[in-house]
This record gives C-alpha cells, structure tokens and sequence, in this order.
C-alpha cells in the first residue's frame, strides 16, 4: 500500500486541533477542574522559594507545663523573647498555634520562629514575645464533643499565666498556620477574649497563614468538626462583627488548597496580606513569617 503523504492543509488542522486541545488541558488544570496543579507548578520551579530561616541567634526560651480544665490534659508551653531581651521583660505577646500534628515545639523545630523574631526586631519592629502552647493535634482550636476545649484554655488559662510572668497581655495578637491560623481567626471571630477575660484583654492583631478554611461541612477535613451543628457554630465566615478594631492579615500560597477560601475571608475581612506563588508546606509559611511577624510587631507597637 502506497505512503500516504501528509498534506500542509491536513497538518496544519491536525496542529491546530492538538492546539486548542492543549490550551483547554492547560486552562483545566489551573482552574482546578484537572487536580495536580500543584505538583507540575512545584516541577516547573513556579511555587517559590522555600524561606530561609535567618543566621541569627535565638532569644531565649521558657518552658513550662500546666494542667488545663479546658484541654483536660497536660499542657505544654514556650515562651520565646528575641535576643538582647531577658525574661523578666513586661513585653507585648503574641500567642502562636500550631497546625494539624503539631504541638508547642513545632514553631521552633518546624519553623524557627525564635531566630526569626530576633530578626525582625534587629530590623526595627518594636519587641515583643511570642507564647507557644499545646492545642491537641487535630482539635481545630475549638471546643469539641469529648469536652476539649482549647479556646478556653487560651482565655482563661494560659493568658492569666503568661500575665503571671509578666508579659503584657493586655495589649496582645494572634498568629497560627494551617489549622492554627484557622483556630486564631477563630478566636477573634467568637470574641473569646471579651466573654472571657474581658474587654481589657482583647487581641489588637491577628495573623494567619494558609489558615484551614471551608465553606462547608461536606468539604472539611474528616476529623476537624464533630457535625454540622459544630461546624456552623465554629465559622469564620459571615462574622465580620467579631473582628472589630482587630487588624487582620491572611496568606496564603497560590497552589494552596485553602487558596480560594482563604482569598475569600481576606475580601470578606478587608484584611492585609494577599496570594503569592507557594504551597502548603512549611517552605512557603517560612518565607512568609518575616512579612507577617512584622505585621503583628507594628500592631503591637502602637
């Protein structure tokens, strides 16, 4: 049987229709309708650096335990100051939870959080301490049916102690990451701090980082809500109200799964911060953390 020759015409349709059929892959895949985009942006070096923790030295560091009525378990804690400060000093605090998995360690190990806050005090942002505490690794910093209730033990525990050792908690913030930065949203959000320690104690600033957020219950996390009811009750979304005189920053990666809800409470909230190339990793929340540590630093300072 005779070759049969490919004439420009056919070429030409056959090039077009492959074409347009890789730009609809390619417009499927970044909208999401294609899963996977995160992993080929991560290939093709398109999700950022990993940040760099800085070659500066770490402050340093109390810890402690308690027993909390709220978590109805052993409660580990850190308190981390920034080099040069002792501590005794009456400085501002913020409280810091962790993510999902994670504990009281995991803002130092994971991420390095103390040499970071020497940087960003050597660089001019007012001083302040960092408070870091056990949340329970999959308690989404609300009160869950078994009675762990890790927002109580945050307002009427471990703030009451940290005001023991001397650090201002009047004039406090918030920070977390991926299920932390959900759960400090959340503290604003119910307005813990007045129901519970009053007025006085109220968060000034409040900061998260790729912040574990859902619109609805069937697409949450097993495991993050006990139904609906808790779900519904333990929203960000639609209260507003609750972030009053409280400056907010919300980031989040790009190839973020939570990108989307996350952009959404920052429109909601009118709240700083923004979508850079990045994933859900600690990369991304290290590259980060400089931006938003001097965020809550300049709030505190006011």
């Amino acid at each position: 049987m005779p070759t049969r020759l490919l004439t420009r015409r056919t070429f030409v349709r056959t090039g077009a229709a492959a074409g347009v059929a890789g730009v609809a892959a390619v417009a499927a895949l970044e909208t999401g309708v294609i899963p996977g985009r995160g992993r080929i942006h991560d290939a093709l070096g398109l999700t950022g650096p990993d940040g760099v923790v800085p070659d500066v030295p770490a402050g340093p560091v109390v810890s402690g335990a308690f027993n909390s009525i709220g978590r109805r378990t052993k409660v580990g804690y850190s308190v981390i100051y920034p080099d040069g400060y002792d501590t005794k000093a009456a400085l501002p605090v913020v409280l810091v939870l962790h993510g999902r998995g994670g504990d009281h360690t995991s803002a130092v190990n994971d991420l390095g959080i103390d040499r970071f806050l020497t940087a960003t005090v050597r660089a001019g942002t007012p001083p302040y301490a960092l408070a870091t505490v056990d949340g329970g690794t999959d308690s989404y910093w609300h009160r869950r049916a078994d009675g762990n209730d890790p927002g109580f033990m945050l307002g009427e525990e471990f703030l009451p102690l940290l005001a023991e050792r001397g650090l201002n908690t009047s004039k406090h913030a918030i920070l977390g990451w991926s299920m932390g930065g959900y759960g400090a949203l959340l503290q604003v959000a119910l307005r813990y701090w007045q129901r519970r320690v009053g007025p006085s104690a109220q968060a000034v600033a409040v900061a998260a980082l790729s912040p574990a957020l859902w619109h609805r219950y069937a697409d949450a996390q097993a495991g993050a809500f006990d139904d609906q009811a808790d779900f519904d009750r333990s929203a960000v979304f639609g209260r507003k109200y609750g972030f009053r005189d409280v400056a907010v920053r919300i980031d989040c990666g790009r190839d973020d799964p939570f990108a989307a809800a996350a952009g959404d409470l920052r429109a909601e909230l009118d709240a700083a911060g923004g979508q850079q190339a990045g994933l859900h990793t600690p990369g991304y929340w290290r590259r980060m953390l400089p931006d938003q540590l001097r965020f809550l630093g300049t709030k505190l300072g006011r």
